[in-house]
């Protein structure tokens, strides 16, 4: 038997250190815990920003940039129009430079990480080599029926993305039934998505959560509301922006950037509550923490949401969570247990949650203890990695050694 490493190639739209989303930080934080002996992985990606080198090593994965690129100066949200070419072509580019690595290399899997571009590119590449296991992630956040919308024109060739893969990982049960409806045709494993647990149950002085405040000219008397988001759409952070008028003593921290960045910022000057809001666009995840630990509730008022690694983060820093009952969030989120749910676009509803954390010491203190003892216990990214790698890279190479 070969003591050679098994070798696997990973296809993601974007990467570290440019691109960060949900998806990006579960492959980093799973493969920075495999080890190298055992699995090396290579990881196509598009470039998009010209500072960003064809080919470097990130933790333990050999990235591998293609498509063009220019100064890139936004998110991947908020794309140059002459970028959006890159998407399309990103399958194909994708598919091609993986042949060549794979002619080198001899790959033993593939995983695709999302049924989108990512997915398309692992398809095609399985349709030139068809012995090589393809391993699907969903990590999808999107509407379904928004997904479904997109993809119509291409309807056979996306559903493929599904039946074609040889091993099903999804982060909920509601990934996971969508999965089924697209006629997966192998086994689904829910595997969610985790939080670094030693990072975010760091404790910080009183002195340094109080300079948060003090820096940001907040009262230390004021509730603070602090959300880590993309300023996207489906994210509803104009909800929480809205839901300040009937909260006139909170302050609210946004951490993120996206394309509705200049579109939230002149929605709180409209309602009037431009002072109370402190938009502080990229903060690296290893300061997140810090963040979250000076704040005193964590809201995200989803429209749909596949997981929500932000909200498990908030839980692990000891913050209430107010939540909307979408998507993967009830897999994790249980009202009046583990957080309080908020009804969808109703910064009203927003606003009288926020009031029962800041009155009900008792409930609060209670929610914040289950949510706490939850994550630990099940959500810790070296539970995640251990269960990828027994339950779904270890069973897709018997696939090809069979």
């Amino acid at each position: 038997m070969s003591n050679q490493p098994k070798r696997v190639l990973i296809f993601s739209f974007v990467y570290y250190p440019r691109f960060i989303g949900g998806a990006e930080i579960a492959i980093k934080e799973i493969t920075d815990r495999m080890n190298p002996s055992e699995i090396e992985f290579d990881l196509m990606a598009l470039r998009l920003d010209n500072k960003l080198p064809i080919f470097e090593k990130i933790g333990n994965v050999n990235v591998y940039r293609v498509g063009f690129a220019c100064t890139q100066k936004d998110s991947a949200d908020s794309l140059p129009w002459y970028l959006h070419i890159n998407k399309y072509l990103y399958p194909v580019l994708a598919c091609i430079k993986a042949s060549r690595l794979h002619a080198k290399r001899k790959y033993n899997a593939t995983w695709g990480i999302m049924a989108n571009y990512s997915g398309f590119g692992a398809l095609f590449f399985k349709f030139f080599h068809k012995s090589v296991p393809f391993i699907l992630t969903l990590q999808e956040g999107d509407p379904i029926d928004y997904i479904k919308q997109r993809t119509r024109f291409v309807s056979p060739v996306f559903k493929s993305i599904f039946t074609h893969a040889d091993r099903i990982q999804t982060i909920s049960n509601y990934l996971a039934d969508f999965g089924r409806e697209m006629g997966a045709k192998c086994s689904i494993e829910v595997i969610p998505n985790g939080v670094d647990v030693s990072l975010f149950t760091k404790e910080y002085a009183k002195s340094d959560l109080e300079k948060i405040r003090k820096d940001l000219e907040i009262p230390n008397d004021a509730p603070v509301l602090i959300t880590t988001s993309r300023l996207v759409v489906k994210n509803a952070v104009a909800d929480i922006i809205k839901s300040l008028e009937y909260i006139p003593e909170a302050y609210f921290l946004v951490l993120g950037t996206g394309y509705q960045e200049i579109e939230l910022k002149e929605l709180a000057s409209d309602v009037g509550v431009s002072d109370r809001i402190k938009f502080l666009g990229y903060v690296p995840h290893t300061d997140m923490p810090k963040y979250l630990k000076a704040s005193d509730i964590f809201i995200r008022p989803s429209l749909s949401e596949g997981f929500g690694n932000s909200f498990i983060e908030a839980m692990a820093t000891r913050i209430p969570v107010i939540a909307t009952p979408v998507g993967g969030i009830i897999d994790f989120l249980r009202d009046k247990e583990t957080g309080l749910f908020c009804e969808v676009n109703s910064p009203e509803d927003i606003a009288r949650k926020t009031e029962i954390y800041l009155h009900d010491k008792n409930l609060r203190d209670e929610i914040v203890d289950n949510a706490f003892d939850m994550v630990v216990r099940q959500y810790d990214w070296k539970l995640v990695a251990k269960n990828m790698k027994e339950k779904v890279f270890d069973m897709a190479f018997d696939i090809l050694i069979s």
